[in-house]
């Protein structure tokens, strides 16, 4: 099974979020770590090649985890958010990306 990593406050992000998503968030990373895809996601390549968005609604909210999980060795959590516009916020991308950027500079030799 996959370690997950987490970039920047992702973790804290999550963690701060009702406990329904949480708990729904969680499930869909254990499927990641075990090689499944999530229920609901879609691919992000404005980000990068491989970045996936992870979508998530808890009583009429919507949630989002930006990860990158084509590696082997783990999960990288790149970015987590609650939704509050139909459309990604410039700024959630430009987070996600920044830190996509660095996740790739760090596995290059």
């Amino acid at each position: 099974m996959k370690g997950i990593e987490f970039w920047g406050d992702s973790l804290d992000v999550i963690r701060n979020l009702p406990e329904g998503a949480r708990a729904a968030i969680g499930f869909q990373l254990d499927r990641l770590q075990r090689g499944l895809q999530p229920d609901d996601f879609k691919p992000m390549k404005t980000i990068g090649s491989g970045v996936e968005e992870m979508r998530v609604r808890d009583a009429g909210n919507a949630y989002r985890v930006i990860y990158f999980a084509r590696v082997e060795d783990a999960v990288h959590v790149l970015h987590a958010f609650q939704k509050k516009t139909e459309k990604t916020s410039k700024q959630d991308l430009a987070v996600a990306a920044q830190r996509f950027k660095q996740l790739d500079a760090e596995r290059r030799p």
